[in-house]
């Protein structure tokens, strides 16, 4: 049998595993570009994921949006509201300290500041603006302390409202007293604070007077230091309800408006 020459012609083969690899890079290949195909770059939706992001850290609204939202506006109003109130609380208790350093009683209740769930409340003793069974105003100290709140009420939000509310013990007025009972004196109490407070600036629209007379005592009627702490004269500062209705109302129709 005669041998078979090799062609002169060709040239000489590949390895084999030179060629299994070249077949193993083409799939490999081939699989990464079915994978890209499949998958799909939503511009909106990387948009949107960017937009909230950047909300989330109070900087922008949503979206790719650059302006300021009114919601947000809303939003961040109360804590200038919240700001105004501290400063004012910090303002009348220093008047207050000054107030009771300038009495220096030694004895019997102070006047004091105390926060609130809605506000502040300052408290008046009795003792400090009247004398027994009276309603009339006759120490000068307590008249300049009541200025001083009336300054700073002036400065706050037209928003906050002031309740003047008097209270008593359960004795009652007196024989000497124009008062039958501790109804009309603590109503009557409460209205001559709320008329200095009037004649010293503060807006008749933005403050009420009550009479709580015996029924809120603070401390046991049965001894003297409990009875002095229970007859009081209190301011409490609170936001306007009716403000709350209007800002909520406002929201309502921001909401369907954006719907």
């Amino acid at each position: 049998m005669a041998k078979k020459n090799k062609c002169p012609e060709c040239e000489r083969c590949l390895p084999n595993w030179l060629a299994a690899f070249g077949d193993l890079m083409s799939l490999l290949l081939c699989f990464f570009v079915l994978l890209l195909s499949m998958s799909s770059m939503d511009a909106k939706k990387i948009s949107e994921a960017i937009g909230s992001l950047s909300g989330a850290m109070s900087v922008l609204e949503g979206g790719t949006k650059t302006e300021i939202s009114k919601r947000r506006i809303q939003e961040s109003t109360p804590l200038e509201t919240k700001d105004e109130t501290s400063e004012a609380v910090n303002r009348i208790t220093q008047a207050a300290m000054d107030a009771n350093e300038m009495i220096d009683k030694g004895h019997g209740p102070a006047i004091t500041v105390e926060e609130a769930q809605e506000g502040f409340v300052i408290e008046l003793p009795a003792s400090l603006l009247f004398k027994s069974g009276s309603a009339t105003i006759e120490n000068e100290d307590a008249l300049l302390f009541l200025k001083r709140v009336a300054l700073i009420v002036d400065e706050l939000p037209n928003a906050m409202l002031v309740s003047v509310q008097g209270h008593t013990d359960n004795l009652a007025p007196g024989k000497d007293s124009v008062y039958k009972d501790n109804w009309e004196l603590s109503s009557a109490r409460a209205i001559s604070v709320l008329q200095e407070l009037i004649l010293d600036g503060v807006d008749p629209k933005r403050i009420s007077a009550a009479g709580f007379s015996e029924y809120t005592p603070l401390a046991t009627n049965v001894t003297k230091a409990g009875r002095e702490k229970n007859r009081r004269v209190e301011l409490h500062f609170y936001g306007s309800k009716r403000d709350d209705e209007a800002k909520a109302k406002q929201s309502i129709l921001d909401k369907a408006t954006a719907e």
